[in-house]
């Protein structure tokens, strides 16, 4: 079985932990049955771990209750960078070798529902766990006017690491403004018409993490200045993602390319839409 899913970026500024966008980036895996165990990779990440640590090699071992199966893992995603590459890889996984439920599974591995539910569904997505541990994901309007400028450097940013920086608690207005915000992104996402200047801004947990990334606050105001609607970090970085049209893309991945030059930030600039299909199978 051969699996495909999108790359995911997750938060979009004020939707922490919970909203998340498919991205046109893949990992394919597939998960054939053989005598003994085998992996072979290509793309990001390849040759890492290529042995049963392999995120991948786990997931399907546990899905399938044993390792007498060929992996083969190709990879677009970028590890590390606010991506998605885990939740996409173990769910991918999951999805190859026959999990009922690659959703969950992928959630419960990676800890991040929002990208898996991206990752699965496509598109534009509000995912969460609730008290029972179900995720609960549901797809959001996304209007096919916007476009995305996505600027990934080089430099590696584990979750873990941004996770430490994050306060215990924020105060009462941030929390307000957050909440607002949120609504009134998903709003302008469903409509760029709609769409409300300053809604892409964060107060939980983008200005904790800035000083991780010397660039990431001048990068992201230089992108609205460039014609972005809106800017945030992906997930928790190193990535940063724009939102633009087709008017506007052009201008503002110029201006991050020459940003990444400017200041000696190895790493590339993509163009690129939103994926609306998610989770692909082919036998």
């Amino acid at each position: 079985m051969l699996a495909r899913v999108p790359a995911s970026s997750a938060n979009l500024g004020p939707g922490f932990d919970a909203l998340a966008l498919a991205l046109a980036r893949y990992v394919e895996v597939s998960v054939e049955p053989a005598e003994s165990f085998s992996i072979t990779s290509e793309g990001c990440g390849a040759g890492l771990f290529d042995d049963q640590r392999h995120l991948g090699a786990r997931v399907a071992t546990r899905v399938l209750g044993h390792d007498r199966f060929a992996l083969h893992v190709r990879s677009e995603i970028p590890l590390s960078r606010g991506l998605g590459s885990s939740a996409a890889l173990a769910l991918a996984a999951a999805a190859a070798a026959g999990s009922a439920s690659p959703l969950a599974l992928a959630t419960e591995i990676d800890g991040h529902a929002e990208n898996a539910a991206a990752s699965l569904l496509g598109g534009l997505v509000v995912a969460g766990v609730d008290e029972n541990n179900s995720v609960l994901a549901r797809t959001l309007m996304l209007d096919p006017a916007w476009r995305f400028v996505v600027v990934v450097p080089e430099e590696e940013l584990p979750t873990a690491d941004a996770r430490r920086v994050l306060p215990q608690h924020v105060p009462f207005k941030d929390a307000v403004h957050n909440v607002s915000a949120v609504a009134l992104l998903i709003a302008g996402l469903a409509h760029h018409e709609d769409f409300a200047p300053g809604s892409m801004d964060d107060f939980l947990h983008q200005p904790y993490r800035m000083s991780l990334l010397a660039f990431a606050q001048p990068l992201l105001t230089r992108l609205r200045e460039a014609g972005a609607a809106g800017s945030c970090w992906s997930g928790a970085g190193s990535t940063m993602l724009a939102l633009c049209d087709e008017r506007t893309s052009p201008e503002v991945a110029k201006e991050a390319r020459e940003f990444l030059v400017a200041h000696s930030v190895p790493g590339e600039v993509w163009e690129i839409d939103a994926d609306r299909r998610g989770l692909q199978l082919n036998e």
